[in-house]
């Protein structure tokens, strides 16, 4: 952990360097990671420069995707390993244009426990739940509700369809961790992503 905690801050020190702002994005398999920065992408990418790195056990999927919606992508197999490192991530940089790069992307891959013990250099922390995992996540995996900046609550169009009770979603969440922001989101309708998007692009453009 010591010997990570070296490297995040040296790719911290590259990214500030670059003046790039750096978002960690975790969730579990399905809850919409790649959807979600295809959506954030498109809204924003007339005013902040994007990039991406795809973190996945395996496979191009994702990079495919998100290179298919405009912003340059790096991808990362960890071979079956439950999260980035800092190490791997610093290996990444160099395939990634960072001069010409306001805003990147770190999509963790797909794991609610293991991604939130593993600094790698970021500004920002985000957790993806989307509400078919149901509301009562937070109950069963607390250290990433706790340790994250800001939570996005995705799949609110299925909201008619499932019980799901945000208030008591969101106030369980604030108990674990009071400063955290939240979004509601729909990659499908929309709806949520102005407010996102705004703060978002404050982050990205104020330093």
């Amino acid at each position: 952990m010591k010997a990570n905690d070296v490297q995040a801050m040296e790719n911290r020190r590259t990214f500030d360097a670059s003046g790039v702002h750096v978002v960690n994005i975790m969730a579990s398999p399905g809850a919409g990671k790649t959807s979600f920065i295809l959506e954030t992408v498109r809204r924003l990418g007339d005013q902040v420069r994007m990039a991406a790195i795809e973190g996945d056990l395996a496979s191009t999927v994702d990079t495919d995707k998100v290179r298919a919606g405009g912003i340059p992508a790096v991808q990362i197999n960890t071979g079956g390993g439950c999260h980035l490192d800092a190490n791997q991530v610093g290996r990444a940089l160099p395939d990634l244009p960072l001069e010409d790069v306001d805003l990147l992307f770190i999509e963790n891959v797909g794991n609610m426990v293991c991604p939130v013990g593993f600094y790698l250099g970021e500004h920002t922390r985000v957790a993806i739940s989307s509400v078919p995992e149901g509301d009562d996540k937070p109950h069963k995996y607390p250290s990433i509700f706790a340790n994250v900046d800001v939570l996005i609550v995705n799949k609110i169009d299925l909201l008619p369809y499932l019980a799901f009770d945000m208030d008591a979603f969101q106030a369980l969440v604030r108990g674990l961790n009071p400063e955290v922001q939240i979004f509601a989101v729909s990659c499908v309708t929309g709806e949520g992503f102005d407010a996102w998007t705004a703060w978002l692009r404050e982050q990205a453009l104020k330093g």
